[in-house]
């Protein structure tokens, strides 16, 4: 015979262990969430599967990444999404972020979280950054050579700190919905 449980009971154990070496349960993060305001006394980035990644750059981009980029054969994402742009963070700053997959924990809401040493601005630049060295290589392998000087002239036009405060400005990140303003 079965013994009776308490819903969400298997997860009273579940924690999450901070790039800052804190730990906190994987209930206190929420769908809305964006930055977690730790006991260690920083604040810390939080992405979730389901944030899209215009989050972080405009949804025209979002769109040609998603038409440019094929994910490997072996990976669980048909197209190009905020679990590509994570992945390519934590190539980057491996000690900075902790990946969590609780896909089989259906009592929080998520299945990926990425909690990060950096705050959302933060993290925001180095996303964009990310985007843009993808974008350069792209455009490395076009075969027209005035597509490439043209990239180069536009990027050493483009300043990234401008571009994410322009771009937090128009979007209403105190939103949980984090919906364009």
């Amino acid at each position: 015979m079965t013994e009776p449980r308490v819903p969400g009971a298997e997860d009273d154990d579940a924690w999450v262990d901070l790039p800052c070496g804190e730990q906190a349960h994987v209930k206190d993060f929420d769908l809305g969430m964006r930055e977690y305001d730790c006991s260690c006394g920083e604040t810390h980035a939080v992405v979730m599967d389901m944030h899209p990644p215009s989050r972080f750059v405009p949804e025209d981009i979002v769109a040609v990444l998603k038409e440019a980029v094929t994910p490997a054969p072996e990976d669980e994402f048909e197209e190009f999404g905020t679990p590509h742009l994570m992945g390519a963070v934590m190539e980057q700053l491996p000690e900075d972020i902790v990946a969590v997959d609780e896909s089989e924990n259906g009592s929080v809401g998520y299945a990926l979280l990425w909690v990060t040493d950096l705050e959302a601005r933060e993290l925001h630049e180095v996303v964009v950054e990310l985007v843009v060295e993808l974008m350069d290589h792209a455009v490395s392998h076009a075969d027209d050579s005035g597509t490439e000087s043209e990239f180069e002239q536009q990027m050493q036009e483009f300043d990234v700190s401008e571009f994410v405060d322009s771009y937090r400005a128009q979007r209403d990140f105190d939103d949980e919905y984090d919906t364009p303003a």
